[in-house]
């Protein structure tokens, strides 16, 4: 079993940014992909961003260009830069283990004036 312990978010105004972290309880960067999602209340969850064991990295068409999924092995820590943030941003966002359907509480970003 491996924790994910997410923070970071906050209340940020349209074209701020902010950065996500997850912390996972041991070191998994290099057998599987993490990755992060976000969910709003009555919709699907839905994938961000992944980063694979390789590095290599996948993007949502609607955060292309403003997020980036980022790692530090050393730290057992993926991070989300989020740049250029718009109010359809809002959502609570979860750090995840795909593969192995592990799953952080959540942490909650809302984009508004």
């Amino acid at each position: 079993q491996v924790q994910l312990v997410e923070s970071g978010g906050g209340l940020v105004q349209p074209g701020g940014s902010l950065r996500l972290s997850c912390a996972a309880s041991r070191n998994i960067f290099d057998q599987y992909a993490m990755a992060w999602f976000r969910q709003v209340p009555g919709k699907q969850r839905e994938l961000v961003a992944q980063i694979a064991s390789s590095g290599s990295t996948y993007y949502a068409d609607s955060v292309k260009g403003r997020f980036t999924i980022s790692r530090d092995d050393a730290k057992n820590t993926v991070y989300l830069q989020m740049n250029s943030l718009k109010p359809e941003d809002t959502a609570v966002y979860y750090c995840s283990v795909p593969l192995l359907m592990y799953w952080g509480q959540g942490t909650q970003v809302t984009v508004s004036s």
